[in-house]
């Protein structure tokens, strides 16, 4: 069906309808954007100039995991800034898909990325003496050209639902960003059929995955009843970070697409936690959380002011 839109532009109504309250926002989202850009970038940096690092799956998955939060965080974000000085915050129609399409491709391959971060710890924990020979290279680099392409398939396939939407009527978005449920309730057709399929495509993949890391977090846990206590502090150090990004993302990916009739209000409390926040509150987690990241950053810190280290 070929799409008959006519409208070319969307206007958002934004987060608040509040201009003095926006100004204040302005500061503090800016604030956290610059956090949450130096934050992720001090993990890639730190880990591609530390060989001991790099030489780990983890870790070289966690480059991957820093840079999808800063690109989604960058999609998001700048946009929803800049319309803190805008009373209309309009978006062109072509804007609208590209924001959709890049949302969803990051989270799509955030989402296979963390599973993949869930496997290696599973590895490690569970099949210790023959790591290596499983978390090889080639494995890796894989494992990340399947999220990739993950990504992809499952964006491009919300933007082919999006594009055979009729859009005639009024086109004013309840919303900051454009996403597919708010879109739905524009549409001068029945969207019935494309809910279903919205779920099928998003809900479904955020719970099917969930379950899965839950599970293999099930089987991880219960393995280490076997370990000494110092090897289970070990691995529950190194898993803790990662069931604490896990479910930063999955919790509010479920409360959004697991059923459609959530109010807008709620999704969009939602999608600042999910889009905003939560690229912000990785790289705290994985840095105060891990000694090997926290020696790390100070090494290349000292390095690169020349610093004398400490033994």
């Amino acid at each position: 069906m070929e799409n008959q839109s006519c409208v070319t532009e969307f206007i958002f109504l934004g987060l608040l309808q509040n201009s003095k309250v926006e100004k204040i926002l302005f500061v503090v989202f800016s604030l956290v954007y610059l956090a949450t850009l130096g934050g992720n970038m001090m993990i890639v940096v730190t880990i591609i100039y530390s060989p001991a690092l790099l030489g780990s799956p983890m870790y070289f998955f966690l480059i991957f995991l820093s840079l999808l939060d800063t690109c989604t965080s960058s999609t998001v974000t700048p946009k929803m800034i800049v319309d803190f000085f805008y009373e209309r915050k309009s978006i062109s129609f072509e804007c609208c898909m590209t924001q959709l399409f890049t949302v969803h491709f990051f989270a799509g391959a955030e989402v296979i990325v963390l599973a993949s971060m869930a496997y290696d710890r599973y590895v490690a924990i569970c099949k210790p003496l023959h790591y290596s020979s499983i978390m090889n290279r080639r494995v890796c680099g894989i494992l990340v050209g399947v999220a990739w392409a993950g990504g992809f398939l499952h964006s491009i396939i919300q933007i082919i639902f999006t594009l055979q939407l009729p859009f005639c009527g009024p086109n004013f978005i309840d919303h900051f960003i454009c996403d597919l449920f708010p879109l739905l309730k524009l549409a001068c057709t029945d969207t019935h059929i494309f809910v279903i399929l919205v779920f099928a495509n998003s809900g479904a993949f955020c719970i099917i995955i969930f379950s899965l890391l839950f599970v293999s977090y099930s089987v991880i846990l219960f393995s280490l009843r076997s370990h000494s206590s110092e090897g289970r502090r070990k691995a529950l150090s190194t898993c803790g970070s990662h069931i604490t990004v896990v479910l930063l993302f999955f919790v509010p990916c479920i409360l959004i697409y697991a059923q459609n009739a959530s109010p807008l209000s709620l999704e969009k409390n939602v999608f600042i936690f999910s889009h905003v926040l939560t690229p912000l509150v990785n790289p705290i987690v994985y840095t105060f959380r891990n000694k090997e990241m926290k020696n790390a950053i100070g090494k290349m810190w000292r390095r690169l002011y020349n610093f004398p280290g400490k033994h």
